[in-house]
Formats: C-alpha cells, structure tokens, sequence
C-alpha cells in the first residue's frame, strides 16, 4: 500500500509519551507525518459521556482533514489501541453522534486496531452502541480494517496482567480461561470482517508485559503499510 500519514488515537487513561516509540519507528518506515491526538487522564475520564467522545472524535476529524490534505493520496491512515480503536469505528460512520457527523471515511482508508474490545458480555452503552449500529468492519467497501490481539503466554505477562486478565476475560467474554494480551481476550480484539493478526507474547500495554502493541519490534509485526 502507498505510503501516506498517520493519525493514533491511544487507549483510555494512557498518556501520549506511551505512543512515542511506536510514533518514531512509524515516521521513519513510512517517511510520512505520524500525529497522535491529544489526550490526558482527564480527557479520558470524560469518555464516559457521548460528549466526552464527542471531545477526542472532534480533535481526530481536524487533525485528519489537514493530514489528508498533506497527502499524496488524498487520505490517511487510523491507528486506535484499546479503547480508541473502538471510537475510530464510530468516526468512520456517516450519521450523527453527540451532534456531530464525522464520517471518517472522506479522509482515511485504513484502520488498525489494537487490543481493542469490540464485543464484551458487559460492554459501556456507547461501546455497546458502536457495535450495534456498526457491526464488525462496516465499511469495508472503503476501509481496509486490520485488528490485531495479543496473546500472552504464562511466563510473558507482568504480575499486574496475571492478577487482571482472569477477571478481566472473564467481564469481557464470559470466560476466564481465554487467551489475550492480559486485559482483552483475543476473540473481542478481532474484529469480524477485518485482516486479523494474532501475536503471541504481546501484552495490551507496558504495565502488562515487557512487549505490547507500541514496541517498536511488536509494530514491524503488525504493520502492513
């Protein structure tokens, strides 16, 4: 696929510094612009509310636009992790959410997500939402969707992600017996209908695990262009 820029929307109550390796590794493979959208505890605190999504989503419409305009193909490409994959789905869409249409898909064609809960037993209502009105990669005649999991084995997840994955799969997809990145089971990360990509020994962040989605040799893995 061309190279063309790259806009990351992280995971809940993750800060920016997380990203940056992975930002790094992006801009020198791609030799294109990377840009996350700006986002702090606080912000993240407020997603709870529709308009607290309301807030980041209208951060990831302005930076998109004026990435796309940079492009040479016209578009760019979405990065969510965690929680942020699922709210880029709902910035693909085409109708109105918190009095706001953002139809994503004008200015990016492609969509990694990682470690994302796409389906969840005990989903929030808006994860609940996105799901319902969007199901699995709903606009795949214009978007080319990859979701990629984790799946960590016994001795590669951090004594936090042994405490937290049992539970965790067990809110997530009612089992907790489930491979995952030790906070998301790999059947929820992977998104029905789009490129899957399973990688053993990949936890969901650095607190869980000495390799996650954002280390740059787990991203030359994942990364298709």
């Amino acid at each position: 696929m061309p190279a063309q820029p790259v806009l990351i929307l992280g995971g809940f109550l993750i800060t920016e510094e997380a990203y940056q390796p992975m930002c790094s590794w992006l801009r020198q493979q791609t030799q294109q612009p990377v840009e996350l959208v700006p986002a702090n505890r606080f912000d993240w605190l407020l997603t709870s509310w529709a308009w607290g999504w309301r807030r980041l989503l209208d951060r990831a419409a302005a930076q998109a636009e004026a990435l796309a305009a940079r492009s040479a193909t016209g578009k760019v490409t979405l990065i969510g992790h965690s929680s942020g994959g699922v709210m880029l789905r709902l910035f693909l869409a085409d109708e109105a959410f918190a009095g706001r249409t953002y139809n994503g898909k004008r200015w990016a064609d492609r969509l990694y997500t990682l470690g994302s809960p796409h389906t969840a037993v005990r989903a929030t209502p808006l994860r609940q939402m996105v799901d319902r009105r969007y199901p699995g990669a709903c606009f795949a005649d214009q978007v080319h969707y990859i979701s990629v999991a984790g799946a960590l084995g016994e001795a590669d997840g951090s004594a936090l992600s042994q405490r937290m994955a049992p539970g965790s799969y067990q809110a997530i997809a009612g089992r907790r017996d489930l491979e995952g990145d030790g906070l998301v089971p790999v059947q929820s990360a992977l998104l029905r209908g789009a490129e899957p990509i399973t990688l053993p020994g990949v936890a969901h962040g650095g607190a869980f695990g000495a390799r996650w989605y954002g280390t740059p040799e787990v991203v030359q893995q994942w990364w298709r262009g």
